[in-house]
């Protein structure tokens, strides 16, 4: 019979004890380098595979997933898991984890070992459709939005993110949050708030709360979106908030050549050179981008 941690399709979820247990016999001892902090709660697993929204036949992307915990709540509700895993102990021992707790399971996990900041879609063994992980603190934005520039069939992305780093994401222009990240990953889809996760489900602890973060990839995208483009309005974008604290005519005078041929092309973006990065959405950047 199944424990307490047992899902709708078999899988027995981890618990505080299974996770220390596990990393015990596998000799895992986690790093703060790697920003490993594995949740050992299965309701929190479950509220997270819910709030992702994914089930039936997608095939869900998931970056980090440590000794498991997520992934066999994900295997019990989606087609199949490709886990992207950079700890190379970690990989090889995943399989063995999800054999045990649902061996009717294990078919639909694919484990490759690579870093997700320099994975590419051709390295993957399936065409992902959502992307469901607990992102490294440390390295969280900038795996997000590779994946999301890399991986066009990401219809749908849920990330377990540091709480401040889930707020910037999710700021709305004007909020003293709002930045880089925010504009950046609005440059892919709208993005929302979708939980908070305290520091208790988590061991070791960490330091600071943690926030649930979706992204819903626009269906048909408002503006062009390969890749030569992409990286012209993140180079607006990097330029505008440089110098956060100067008007744009100021901050973009390096990009465009000159405080006056920025003052020209604000103008023909329909921007008013004397506001600041903070005020523009993402729509404004592209606009700006596309200016000559």
């Amino acid at each position: 019979m199944r424990g307490p941690g047992a899902t709708r399709g078999g899988a027995a979820l981890l618990g505080p004890a299974e996770v220390r247990t596990l990393a015990e016999r596998f000799g895992i001892r986690p790093t703060k380098q790697l920003g490993q902090n594995f949740v050992h709660d299965a309701n929190t697993v479950r509220r997270i595979v819910a709030a992702a929204g994914v089930g039936g036949a997608d095939t869900v992307l998931e970056v980090g997933p440590g000794l498991g915990s997520l992934t066999l709540a994900l295997l019990d509700v989606v087609d199949s898991v490709v886990a992207v895993e950079i700890d190379p102990l970690l990989a090889r021992f995943l399989p063995a984890t999800v054999s045990d707790r649902a061996p009717e399971l294990v078919g639909r996990l694919q484990v490759v070992e690579a870093d997700a900041l320099r994975i590419a879609a051709t390295d993957l063994p399936a065409t992902p459709t959502a992307l469901v992980a607990n992102l490294p603190y440390n390295v969280a934005v900038p795996v997000l939005l590779h994946l999301l520039a890399e991986i066009p069939t990401l219809a749908t992305s849920l990330v377990m993110v540091q709480a401040e780093v889930a707020d910037r994401l999710a700021a709305e222009p004007g909020n003293r949050v709002y930045g880089v990240p925010s504009v950046k990953a609005g440059f892919f889809g709208t993005v929302r708030r979708a939980g908070a996760v305290g520091t208790q489900v988590f061991w070791p602890v960490p330091r600071v709360d943690s926030g649930l973060v979706r992204i819903e990839r626009y269906a048909r995208a408002p503006w062009p979106t390969d890749d030569p483009f992409r990286r012209r309005v993140f180079e607006v974008i990097d330029a505008a908030f440089a110098q956060r604290r100067k008007t744009l005519r100021a901050a973009l005078a390096g990009w465009a050549g000159s405080a006056v041929a920025a003052e020209r092309r604000l103008i023909a973006a329909g921007i008013d050179p004397t506001a600041r990065g903070e005020t523009l959405d993402t729509a404004a950047f592209v606009r700006l981008a596309q200016t000559d």
